[in-house]
């Protein structure tokens, strides 16, 4: 799978345009608060353990006075303006979201680090075979994209042991992943339906 196959034709107002650092950053944003958990919480007066009576007399204990053993100020006591849970997303418009991709993969390209492949293929799911194949293309981690048809078994299965190795869907396709693996492979027929999605939003260089 690491024979040249031939000559292929890429979209430069795809794998080509300006880069924009500005919206990749915005669009990496968009992606760590999407994933978020938010679930964090401390407990209000209304929700710990104890009770809403007067712990003593209001007088004659020389005591500072109480109105429940549920404050701040005491031991097991609620906490004040902590945090709750949340939903940190926020949203990104689509020609946004577009674009970011665009300037990721128009990056990859100037360092020479997006590889064009005819199939992704294995005559068995021996990860060993698999990797003597790919050491020939110097990669530090890869990541794989496939077109909508899926990939074939013995590829899937043969990857899942590679460290640093994924395997995405082209309609996965992300900023974050493009930015984080250091060479991109990409399947031909992924490559004409990742032209189908991106080609109507023209950037003008």
């Amino acid at each position: 799978m690491n024979k040249e196959v031939g000559s292929i034709d890429i979209d430069m107002n795809i794998f080509g345009i300006k880069t924009f650092p500005d919206i990749i950053h915005q669009y990496i944003r968009y992606q760590n608060a999407k994933s978020r958990q938010g679930s964090h919480k401390t407990k209000t007066r209304s929700e710990v353990n104890g009770k809403a009576k007067k712990p003593f007399s209001q007088k004659g204990t020389g005591n500072a006075r109480q109105g429940s053993s549920k404050p701040p100020n005491f031991r097991g006591g609620a906490t004040v303006k902590g945090p709750v849970n949340r939903d940190y997303s926020f949203n990104l418009n689509k020609k946004e979201k577009k674009l970011a991709i665009k300037s990721a993969l128009s990056t990859k390209l100037t360092e020479d680090k997006i590889i064009f492949l005819d199939e992704f293929k294995c005559d068995n799911f021996k990860t060993k075979n698999l990797y003597s194949q790919l050491k020939n293309f110097i990669y530090d981690s890869a990541l794989f994209i496939h077109s909508e048809k899926g990939v074939d078994k013995n590829f899937r299965l043969a990857s899942s042991n590679l460290p640093k190795v994924s395997i995405i869907s082209q309609k996965g396709l992300n900023v974050k992943d493009l930015l984080s693996y250091e060479k991109i492979f990409i399947e031909k027929q992924s490559l004409e339906e990742i032209n189908k999605r991106f080609s109507w939003l023209e950037i003008k260089i």
